[in-house]
């Protein structure tokens, strides 16, 4: 989820750090040479559900549902024929919801603590079990998920599934862990504030009080689903920090923050020695799913956990498991290059840096100039194979909506962009290639431009694409199949041309070029690219574009554009372009 990181590095953090030797990641770590992770992220909730109902805050009988057993073997050989490698099933682990399971024994929650009908997938109330809104049969419901797993690989793509280390729901309570297992908060001694040994945080004497008001989706909290009255005594600090027993409508009230032995409320001190028990308890979660053929996890606010911790689990885990990749939600520049050598992690969100420096250009904002586009570029020069691209994610506005991008041809720009740039990977969110406006309001998100994260619903443009089960596309207007074609033929290209999966990045800049116009070379010992982007929504790009003469020793004299095959001759190290407003051409060289 889209948050904001607190921790902070004492001197005894950084002593620590030292005794444990920071060893280096290198560029290579997490993939193979040649590679580049082109990941699809589902909503599985929302994904195969092709009811059309769509009411407003809708429960689950009237809205419908998504399945596991909806990504069929056809659904998944659509996916793979855009050029995915691996796919991110969002909302996979058992969370808090309004909707009850307590015939086949899950406790209810209460739906003070749950936001929408559905629930937060990132309120989780037990880390050994899947959501059981996904199951065809609720008895069978992890037998359903393994089959998922099993499918996907049958079709050679990667599973990823997040993992949710900072908070869980107010409700949690494991009913399927293994034999053993504590569950959080079982040993924790309440009468104490903080303590290493304790999985939560405290606030002695005091008793949780339900935020009211109303939320973003207009849903009055004193509607009949909610009567203000949860008994937690003494309360728990809520999951984005708030150390208050009255947390506001907008906080994570729904969640309790764990503790990984950082005394937060007294100068953020760190006790690592003995390892705290939210450590060994994460670590054995991680080991159970991977156990279950999981590919690599997504770190829900990574940078809301100690980096200590990562750099003790990572390695951990992958000790047993080492083809497993670890990406980080993470938002603070500064710390980037330390969450990857010293944290381990394989791959970072590139959310403040690429993304949102292609946003106001995409969105056409007065004053907006790809000069930041080349700072990130710039700043990111050492570490670009770590960062992971994306215009679109659970947490994030729809490119197609009038809140962004506001029609299917502006997005080519950015997109294109976004996947050619860098060594890194690219994602894209279901329905994202499709042109999904997530038009009106849903439930608790209200009409945001973003496909909701909280509530049942039925994403227009993918039952369009599922056409009734077919996955064919029959449902597709010509700009959706159009823009589809777009998709499949970039995020081909940007998979396996040898220039963006191990070439390097050379920005050009052609006197012709205006403030919303990008240029730029990837090239390798065998390949050459020469990549633009036009953003300017009114004048093409029209010039002769000189090559270095680094570049011209390659001896190429042709060049074939990738995306519309159009020909085109060097003539004296200069390639004639025309590139139409808000296009996106790739030139290879020959």
């Amino acid at each position: 989820m889209h948050r904001h990181p607190f921790y902070m590095l004492p001197g005894s953090l950084l002593l620590l750090m030292l005794m444990a030797g920071c060893a280096t990641h290198q560029l290579s770590k997490g993939k193979t040479a040649g590679t580049k992770p082109v990941i699809y992220q589902v909503m599985v909730r929302l994904f195969g559900n092709q009811d059309t109902a769509n009411v407003f805050y809708g429960p689950i009988k009237q809205n419908g549902v998504g399945k596991f057993a909806d990504i069929t073997d056809k659904a998944l050989d659509s996916i793979k024929s855009l050029g995915i490698t691996h796919i991110w099933y969002t909302g996979v682990l058992e969370h808090a919801t309004m909707t009850s399971y307590a015939a086949c024994g899950i406790p209810d929650d209460d739906p003070d603590v749950v936001k929408g009908r559905a629930g937060s997938p990132y309120a989780v109330k037990d880390y050994y079990d899947v959501d059981p809104d996904l199951a065809v049969h609720l008895k069978d419901r992890m037998a359903e998920f393994e089959s998922l797993v099993h499918r996907t690989h049958v079709h050679k793509l990667k599973v990823l599934m997040d993992f949710i280390p900072n908070h869980v729901a107010r409700g949690y309570h494991s009913t399927q862990k293994p034999l053993g297992v504590i569950d959080f908060g079982a040993r924790d001694d309440t009468a104490l504030a903080f303590s290493p040994q304790n999985d939560f945080y405290y606030l002695p004497g005091s008793r949780f009080k339900v935020p009211t008001g109303v939320d973003a989706g207009g849903v009055a909290y004193s509607s009949p689903l909610k009567d203000n009255i949860f008994f937690e005594v003494p309360a728990k600090a809520t999951g984005n920090n708030v150390f208050s027993p009255e947390p506001s409508i907008d906080d994570w009230y729904e969640t309790v923050k764990l503790n990984y032995g950082v005394d937060i409320e007294h100068g953020r001190i760190a006790h690592f020695s003995p390892i705290p028990p939210v450590w060994t308890k994460m670590r054995d979660i991680l080991l159970y799913w991977a156990g279950k053929g999981i590919d690599g996890f997504r770190c829900d606010v990574a940078e809301m956990v100690p980096v200590q911790f990562w750099h003790w689990v990572i390695p951990a885990v992958k000790s047993r498991y080492p083809k497993l990749i670890f990406i980080a939600e993470a938002y603070s520049p500064e710390k980037y290059a330390h969450y990857i050598h010293y944290g381990q992690f394989d791959y970072l969100y590139n959310k403040v840096g690429l993304y949102d420096a292609l946003k106001p250009l995409i969105k056409n904002d007065s004053g907006a100039d790809v000069s930041r586009i080349a700072e990130v570029m710039q700043t990111q020069d050492s570490i670009s194979g770590h960062m992971l691209n994306f215009l679109e994610n659970h947490d994030e506005q729809r490119l197609a909506s009038r809140f962004f991008a506001g029609s299917l041809t502006s997005e080519k720009a950015g997109m294109g962009l976004a996947a050619t740039i860098s060594t890194g990977p690219v994602l894209i969110y279901f329905g994202q290639e499709l042109g999904e406006k997530a038009g009106g309001a849903e439930g608790l998100g209200g009409d945001d431009g973003k496909t909701t994260l909280f509530d049942y619903w039925g994403v227009p443009a993918m039952q369009q694409w599922a056409n009734s089960g077919r996955f064919d596309g029959g449902g597709l207007d010509a700009d959706q199949k159009e823009l589809r074609a777009f998709y499949k033929k970039l995020l081909h290209i940007a998979g396996s041309n040898e220039a963006i999966t191990t070439g390097r990045y050379q920005r050009l800049i052609p006197s012709a070029l205006n403030g919303r116009q990008f240029c730029f070379l990837r090239t390798s010992e065998k390949a050459c690219l020469l990549v633009l982007a036009n953003f300017d929504r009114q004048q093409a790009i029209k010039t002769d574009v000189q090559l270095p003469a680094s570049v011209m020793t390659g001896n190429y004299h042709t060049a074939t554009e990738l995306m519309g095959g159009d020909k085109g001759v060097l003539v004296n190290c200069s390639l004639a372009v025309d590139v139409p407003p808000g296009g996106f051409q790739l030139w290879e060289l020959h």
